[in-house]
């Protein structure tokens, strides 16, 4: 059985740092890309950062550009998004999600449960 647990929410204030933990089991997780993605209340779903099965390739949404990473330790089944400069507008529920290809495009195959952020002003 595939499981993917988020870790790391939290509430934090303006200009602040959170570090997510994405830890998976169940799965070969070196053979997928990892993806997280982001809810706000009542907006769509909206891809965040992605990274390559190796971790040797990235890409990321243009809102959080130069202030979030994305990173893998795929000796721990465990990948992870670092968060600075956090602002009132990166509020949501973040998710962690597995898929063969890295592209926000692509059909991601399974899905954490999320983990809230709380950014205030």
């Amino acid at each position: 059985q595939v499981n993917l647990a988020e870790s790391g929410g939290g509430l934090v204030q303006a200009g602040g740092s959170l570090r997510l933990s994405c830890a998976a089991s169940g799965l070969t997780f070196s053979s997928y890309a990892m993806g997280w993605f982001r809810q706000a209340p009542g907006k769509e779903r909206e891809f965040v950062a992605g990274i390559n099965w190796s971790g040797g390739s990235t890409n990321y949404a243009d809102s959080v550009k130069g202030r979030f990473t994305i990173s893998r330790d795929n000796g721990k089944n465990t990948a992870y998004l670092q968060m600075n400069s956090l602002k009132p507008e990166d509020t949501a529920v973040y998710y962690c999600a597995l898929s063969r290809y890295l592209s926000r495009y692509a059909p991601y195959d399974y899905w954490g449960q999320g983990t809230q952020v709380t950014v205030s002003s």
